[in-house]
């Protein structure tokens, strides 16, 4: 506007011929100086709340949620304006939301992990009570169990009518059968508590495939039912592996198939396969003609507490754990199981398990001469028996056995009275059958001070005892006893190992003997050999327990855990395994974790060093 009026008069005065330069360099100086003025106002106008705006914008990218200044122009900048500062009022109200969301679920998460390592402790404490609810039960209930089957066994010897025979042959089998349902229970709980660990032995499996048959044939021959047995060529007469819990699995389907089948057979075929890792795989049927069983109940059989209908337990019996068992401990020799099966035509049960070829052992090459497979024949001359009990009942049933026999037997109710008796004996005796829970002074105490003194330290020490959990019988031989027998005692057994006892030629005691590393076993070849084998059997789980409490920073069990383990060491004189234990153990005192790790690794790097030197040697021997 202000150029065009000036442009007006400018051509208006030329246009008159009266141009003036002085009145043109007015003019134009004035249309600057009105140009510059509109251009500043604009300016200010227009240019500062556009700035406003853009470092408004700027602050809220940065993260900075603060209003922007806003000028009041009253037109779209000022509105648009007003909107960012709108928006940011909801993104600061939100992250404020947030925020308050984020402190509260931090709040639930750290109660949340409080609860659970409450809830941990609990169930660690849980698991600790149940493991000594299964050692006390099995004590208490195996002694009158003890009870009950040696008075029976002591009276069947005895002269006695049909009629009082069959009556008391009946007692014995439902006290035997009582005696399998509560060792089943045990069992199945020492499986779920990660109680039960497979030992790794040498054992003749032809002899222990034989015994499983002989056991089982009376029964079979009162049904009118064929048992047998065959196996292949290629089944080796030694293998490494439990015998113990292979003839449970064996017993557990002829026992089955016995009792399920009426009429016609039952077989048990053994055959073998060569892995590529040198292991053979061990593969066995056990089948038979009985009623069969329908195939919508096949994957319920291997189930607790489980029966194919309600019927079976009112004909047969049993509780519906024998099967559960049995797949657990064939899954723990690292085989599988199954069953094929048609109504009417009977079932076959097959399974596997993995082993290693194995010598003859030394033991087994040259057997005692004159021990009877079904009863000892002790001299007429008895030697002196000590037996350490403190139930009474348990007191008569030995007695009565080992009298039987010919054998003087004297008695101590605890382990103090086994001391005193000792110290009076006018006639040495030549061997003790020790309790281990006992009052006053348990077995374990006892027969560590007996141990101690050069009198009495090369009598053979048997523990006779109702505990069957895992770690007993390596405590048992860590305190220097020489066997285990684990209660019910059978009579046939105790008199086994009693003669195997007594035919042994006294060794000198520990006066005479070269000095020994502080806590070694003393120099018993056969308790050195089995405290040797027990060691490296459990130092794996002692490896897993320790890297198990370190990992979880518990210092007090990883401190405990390697102190047994130095210990245990100490038994078998491995000094440099118990200074690696030693070193855990000061390590978790100190909670140096790294100290720890690193001893952990070069103990874990030993025991294994050790164990494919053994491995050798076996291959070599």
């Amino acid at each position: 506007m202000v150029f065009w009026v000036g442009g007006t008069i400018f051509a208006y005065d030329l246009r008159q011929d009266g141009f003036d330069v002085a009145k043109g360099i007015i003019l134009c100086s004035l249309v600057l100086l009105v140009a510059g003025a509109i251009s500043l106002f604009t300016a200010r106008l227009l240019t500062k709340p556009l700035a406003l705006l853009e470092a408004g914008i700027t602050a809220v990218r940065e993260g900075k949620l603060e209003p922007i200044r806003v000028s009041r122009t009253g037109d779209e900048i000022e509105f648009l304006g007003e909107s960012f500062n709108q928006m940011i009022r909801a993104l600061a109200e939100s992250r404020e939301e947030i925020r308050q969301h984020q402190d509260l679920l931090e709040q639930r998460i750290a109660q949340r992990t409080e609860e659970l390592e409450e809830a941990m402790h609990r169930a660690l404490a849980a698991s600790q009570a149940k493991s000594e609810f299964l050692a006390n039960i099995s004590h208490e209930l195996r002694t009158p169990m003890n009870g009950v089957i040696g008075m029976l066994d002591v009276v069947l010897q005895d002269a006695l009518t049909p009629q009082q025979r069959d009556q008391l042959e009946t007692a014995r089998r439902s006290a035997y059968f009582l005696l399998a349902i509560v060792n089943d229970l045990l069992d199945l709980s020492k499986i779920e508590a990660g109680k039960m660990a497979i030992e790794r032995i040498a054992f003749d499996l032809r002899a222990l495939i034989r015994d499983c048959i002989e056991c089982h044939a009376p029964t079979a021959s009162r049904k009118g039912i064929e048992l047998n047995s065959s196996l292949a060529a290629s089944v080796p007469d030694f293998v490494t592996g439990d015998p113990l819990r292979i003839r449970q699995i064996i017993t557990n389907l002829l026992s089955n198939a016995i009792k399920f089948t009426e009429r016609g057979r039952v077989q048990l075929d053994v055959s073998t396969a060569t892995l590529p890792n040198g292991l053979i795989e061990l593969q066995m049927n056990v089948s038979d003609t009985g009623p069969g069983i329908p195939a919508d109940k096949l994957s319920l059989i291997f189930e607790k507490f489980m029966q194919v209908d309600n019927s079976v337990s009112r004909r047969f019996g049993g509780v519906g754990l024998g099967l559960a068992i049995t797949r657990r401990l064939v899954e723990l020799h690292g085989g599988a199981i199954r069953v094929r099966s048609e109504v009417g035509r009977g079932s076959v049960f097959s399974f596997t398990l993995l082993c290693e070829r194995a010598q003859r052992p030394a033991a087994e090459a040259a057997p005692d001469a004159g021990v009877d497979a079904q009863a000892a024949a002790l001299a007429p001359v008895g030697p002196r028996i000590l037996v350490v009990e403190d139930n009474a009942i348990n007191q008569k049933v030995v007695t009565a056995i080992l009298a039987k026999k010919h054998l003087d037997v004297a008695v101590a109710a605890d382990g103090e009275e086994a001391i005193r008796v000792l110290e009076a004996a006018e006639r040495p005796f030549s061997l003790i059958l020790m309790d281990v829970q006992m009052p006053v002074l348990d077995g374990l105490e006892a027969t560590r001070l007996i141990r101690s003194d050069p009198r009495w330290a090369h009598i053979p020490i048997i523990a006779m005892t109702a505990h069957a959990m895992n770690g007993d019988r390596e405590r048992c031989l860590r305190a220097g006893m020489n066997d285990y027998l684990s209660k019910p005692v059978h009579a046939t057994h105790l008199l086994q190992v009693v003669d195997k006892y007594l035919r042994m030629k006294p060794r000198p005691g520990p006066a005479n003997r070269g000095a020994q590393p502080p806590g070694a076993v003393e120099s018993d070849p056969e308790l050195i050999r089995l405290t040797k084998e027990l060691f490296f059997q459990l130092a794996p789980e002692r490896l897993n327990g320790m890297a198990s409490a370190l990992r979880v920073e518990d210092r007090e069990a990883l401190a405990q855990e390697a102190d047994k383990f130095a210990t245990a060491a100490k038994r078998i004189a491995a000094p440099e395994m118990a200074e690696c234990a030693e070193r855990i153990r000061r390590a978790a005192v100190a909670g140096d974790a790294e100290s720890a790790s690193q001893s952990l690794a070069r103990l874990a790097m030993i025991i294994d060093a050790l164990n494919k030197h053994n491995d050798s040697l076996a291959h070599v021997n």
